[in-house]
């Protein structure tokens, strides 16, 4: 049965494509920051190793809600590699293995386009899909990924 939630099925169809999007998005991060977290290596291992896992860990638990917010919306969430690379506005690296400081500068270039397609993805669940629900769900992904940018950030700052 689909949703009777005072949205219409083309706007519903039309959120649920922008966060498959999104949640192709953050499990490429994912990858890359497990990634990052096995393979760190310098004088900042230990601190950039925690580090790194704890972003993982985080957005391990946005993977989980963004694709439970598809099936609320009456949505078919994305869940193979070859659909989350086919999606992901983020770009892989396949092969690389930047030094410590380069992976923390990716990772925070990573979160700076996420943060910025958040919050245009909000604007238009709100304003094209008339989703207000959704609009508040990435306002506070949105959040969180500021947060996490500024936790990289402050790593490679003076």
């Amino acid at each position: 049965m689909k949703p009777n939630i005072g949205i219409s099925d083309e706007n519903r169809e039309g959120v649920s494509e922008l966060l498959n999007s999104l949640l192709a998005d953050e499990y490429l991060l994912y990858t890359k920051l497990r990634k990052f977290h096995w393979n760190v290596r310098g004088p900042e291992f230990n601190t950039l190793h925690l580090l790194f896992e704890e972003q993982y860990t985080q957005i391990e638990t946005i993977v989980d809600e963004v694709a439970e917010r598809v099936g609320t919306l009456g949505g078919i969430a994305l869940g193979t590699l070859e659909e989350f690379k086919e999606h992901s506005r983020l770009k892989e690296a396949p092969g690389e293995n930047p030094k410590a400081m380069d992976m923390v500068r990716e990772a925070v270039g990573d979160q700076e386009q996420l943060i910025k397609r958040l919050r245009n993805d909000a604007n238009i669940a709100a304003e094209r899909f008339d989703d207000l629900g959704t609009e508040s769900f990435l306002s506070e992904l949105l959040e969180q990924h500021e947060k996490m940018s500024w936790m990289l950030r402050s790593h490679i700052e003076d």
